[in-house]
Formats: C-alpha cells, sequence, structure tokens
C-alpha cells in the first residue's frame, strides 16, 4: 500500500500539461496550415465529430478503469484479450513510425541554428533522429515523476509560448496590412472541390488530435483520477483546439502552399515574421523552444503506449520480454525494443527520394492505424456502456444511452472518412503509380496488424510446451 501512495504523483496541473504536450504538436500545424482558412472548416468538423467525442468516450472509459493500461484494459474488458492485443499493438506501432517524423522536425528545425540548408540533408536528418531518440529513451527509464517534469516544462516553453508567439506575429502582421497568402471570406472557408487531393491530410489533421487516451494509461499514478481525469480533459481540449487552430492559420498567412515544407513549415514562417519585424536575432532562440517542446512531446509519448504493451506481456498475450521492468516500474525490455525498431524506420530518410517524401509516408501511416485504434475504441465504448454498466464511473456521456451511441457513431464515421482519403496521395509529392502507393499502404496494415496475432499464438505455444 505504501509503495501504492508514493507512486501517485500526477494532478490536476500535471495530467493538462502531459494532454497539451501529448496532442498539441508543432510537428502537425504544416498540415493544416495546407488547407489555407479552410483548415477552420476542418477543424471544426474534426472537434464536433472526433475530438470532443473522444474526450468523452475516453472520461467515461478512464474513470471507470483507472487502471495502467489504459487502452488495452478497455478493449479487452469490450471485446477479449486478442483484439486488445491487436489494438494496442497497433497503437504501439503506430507510435513508432510517429517518432521518427517528430524526431526530423527537431532535427529539421536544429538546422536553423546553424544551417538551414541542413534540413534537407538526409544524413543530418537521420543522425539527429538516432543520437536524441535513445537519449530520451534513457531519460524515461527514471519514472514517471521525472517524465511528467519534463513534458510539464516542454508544454509551457516548447509548444505553448512558439505557438502563442506566432499567433501574436501573425495579428501584427495582419494589423499593419501586409499581404496575405490565404483569404479570410466565406468561399475560402469552404474546401475548394478541385483540390481533393489535399483531403490526405484530413487524416493527418485527425492524427494531430489524437492523445487524450494517453494519459489514461497513467491513471495508477493520479491522485484523485475520478475528480482530475474529466475536468482535465475539458480544459486540455479548449487549449489544444484553440492554438492549433490559430497557429496553423499564422503559418498558411505568410507561407504560399506550394513553398510549404512538411518538416520545417514552422520555422519558415517564423523567419519571414521576424525578418520583417527586423527581429531576426529571435530565430535561433525560437528554435530552442521549439526542440524543447518536442523533445517533451517525444518523451509523454514514448512511456505511455508501451505500459499497454507491458499490460499486455502481464495477461500473458506476448513474450516476455514486454514485462520486463526496472526498479522504477517502467517496462525497459519494451522500451529498448522500441528504440531499435525506431532506429530501423529512420533509414527510411536515406532512401526515400526526399525528406518531405519520407516525412509524408510515415505520417499517414501513422494516420491510418491511429484511425483503426480510434474507431476500435468507440466500438469498445458502445458495448461496455451496456454490458458492464454495473462499472462504477465519476463522468458519463451526457443523455445517457443516445448520447453514447451518436458520440460513438460520429468518431467511429469520421475515423472511416479519414481511412479512406488517406490513400489520395497530395500532388506536390509527385507520387506517379497511385495503385502501388495505396497497394504499399493496405499490403502495410495488414502485415502490421497480423504481427501480433502471430506473437499471440507463438506465446501461447510455448506456454502449453
Amino acid at each position: 500500500m505504501e509503495r501504492s501512495q508514493k507512486r501517485k504523483v500526477l494532478g490536476f496541473f500535471q495530467i493538462v500539461m502531459i494532454n497539451v504536450i501529448a496532442v498539441d504538436s508543432i510537428r502537425t500545424l504544416p498540415f493544416s496550415a495546407e488547407f489555407g482558412f479552410s483548415l477552420v472548416f476542418y477543424y471544426s468538423i474534426a472537434a464536433i465529430m472526433f475530438f470532443i467525442p473522444s474526450a468523452l468516450v475516453f472520461a467515461e472509459l478512464g474513470t471507470g478503469w483507472p487502471h495502467t493500461g489504459g487502452l488495452y484494459i478497455w478493449i479487452r474488458e469490450a471485446f477479449g484479450s486478442k483484439v486488445a492485443l491487436v489494438i494496442i499493438w497497433l497503437n504501439w506501432i503506430y507510435n513508432l513510425a510517429w517518432y521518427p517524423t517528430i524526431m526530423a522536425l527537431i532535427a529539421g528545425v536544429s538546422a536553423y541554428l546553424f544551417n538551414p540548408s541542413l534540413a534537407e540533408n538526409k544524413l543530418f536528418i537521420i543522425s539527429i533522429i538516432l543520437f536524441l531518440f535513445w537519449i530520451a529513451t534513457y531519460l524515461n527509464c527514471h519514472g514517471m515523476r521525472f517524465s511528467s517534469l519534463i513534458s510539464s516544462l516542454g508544454a509551457i516553453i516548447g509548444t505553448l509560448i512558439p505557438m502563442i508567439f506566432i499567433i501574436f506575429l501573425a495579428g501584427i502582421w495582419i494589423y499593419q496590412g501586409n499581404v496575405s497568402q490565404i483569404g479570410f471570406t466565406w468561399n475560402e472557408f469552404f474546401p475548394e472541390t478541385h483540390e481533393s487531393d489535399k483531403l490526405g491530410f484530413f487524416s493527418n489533421v485527425l492524427f494531430g488530435l489524437i492523445g487524450l487516451e494517453m494519459v489514461a494509461t497513467h491513471a495508477a499514478e493520479m491522485k484523485n483520477p475520478q475528480k482530475d481525469y474529466p475536468k482535465a480533459l475539458l480544459v486540455s481540449a479548449i487549449i489544444i483546439l484553440t492554438s492549433i487552430v490559430l497557429s496553423s492559420l499564422a503559418i498558411a498567412i505568410v507561407v504560399p502552399s506550394k513553398n510549404l515544407s512538411l518538416v520545417t513549415g514552422i520555422l519558415q514562417a517564423f523567419s519571414i515574421f521576424l525578418n520583417k519585424f527586423n527581429l531576426s536575432f529571435f530565430i535561433p532562440i525560437v528554435a530552442l523552444f521549439i526542440i524543447l517542446g518536442s523533445l517533451a512531446n517525444v518523451s509523454a509519448w514514448i512511456i505511455g503506449p508501451t505500459k499497454g504493451i507491458m499490460v499486455a506481456g502481464q495477461d500473458g498475450s506476448l513474450p516476455e520480454i514486454f514485462t520486463k521492468t526496472n526498479k522504477h516500474g517502467v517496462p525497459t525490455g519494451a522500451l529498448f525494443l522500441q528504440a531499435i525498431i525506431v532506429s530501423i524506420l529512420s533509414l527510411s530518410f536515406v532512401f526515400m527520394p526526399t525528406v518531405n517524401a519520407s516525412f509524408w509516408l510515415l505520417s499517414i501511416i501513422t494516420a491510418q492505424l491511429a484511425m483503426i485504434v480510434y474507431a476500435v475504441l468507440f466500438s469498445a465504448a458502445i458495448k461496455l456502456h451496456h454490458h458492464k454498466s454495473e462499472v462504477k464511473r465519476h463522468f458519463k456521456v451526457p443523455f445517457g444511452d443516445v448520447g453514447i451511441w451518436i458520440t460513438a457513431i460520429f468518431g467511429i464515421i469520421v475515423c472511416g472518412f479519414a481511412i479512406i482519403v488517406g490513400f489520395i496521395p497530395p500532388k506536390k509529392f509527385l507520387i506517379t503509380n497511385i495503385f502501388v502507393y495505396e497497394l504499399s499502404l493496405i499490403l502495410g496494415m495488414l502485415f502490421l496488424s497480423s504481427i501480433p496475432l502471430f506473437l499471440y499464438h507463438f506465446t501461447n505455444r510455448t506456454k502449453k510446451t
């Protein structure tokens, strides 16, 4: 009991900051900026039909089953351990494909401290990715108290401050009557029908709003999960939506879509703003802040999914390497295996023709897998609401049975739509063979989904032997 009490280290503020840093990522801003002013339309749809529903659903699930393991526990309770294993595996895998993209942002931004042209240098990018990710892995071996401190500081210094700053600069830019690359008219608010290829970016818009389930994996370390968790979700949602929409608009105002880099778009915008206002000496400072925030973003995510994998291993569904922990309770076996796989995936930056193309490929794979995970999570919420109604929840989705059905169905529809449009490659990447592109995504998703089933049968066969 004493040991359990010592682990209750997360209060309301820490939960909000972990949510903000897990979801509110500067990495996603260039994807959103590609839509111009119509990004407000897309985020309105995403907020109403995806982000708010996911916040409501996770608040109910998180307070009903406030156990370490998060979404693995929820899906196991709804559909059994085999389905739960596949989903927690996909949750883990799409994060493995995501890590190189956020680390590439860090590498690209750090190039502005020395030589901006290095942002397109593949060897520079991969060297920074490998060095920093292994450092982040080592730091997370010191437990949740240390990790939550990094997340809280990073959310404020490295994410919120740069976002507020670029919103402020954009406000001055507009106030002074400078040229805007986008219009703020009713027609511009709605998407252009001839730009259907840009719908592929919508998957990444949604991916930029996922992560509220991650803090639930730390429920056992919350001081008061029943009270703090739902309240923290509401505050987090308001902060996240406001900052992402306004920051994305700030980029779109000064950087033309055809010139926008998915890796360093935020620095492109800052450079234009600060050079215009004779504040170019601020560029390295801003770069340092963004690097700090992105590292904190990695730190917030690097431990969460591995805990779900650890619980799956403790359930007997995975080999023992996934259950090995150190004195801080950190699943070091899964953590270092994760670092090895991320290192291998990072090699795509060497073999793909451009850094931008590598960034997109890894980003769309992560987004597609994430939508599958979320669709199953919404389905689990419906089943648990009806079949586990006796489990006490401090928070329930409003309006009872009708409320949970509407909320979850909205989420499932949007996830399905995002998966479909994710197979439409944007024209700016000059992908000529659409069939090969789409077949690669489908086979990749099927392959990654089949691995946990193989491990499940291998583990059970080994136990029987």
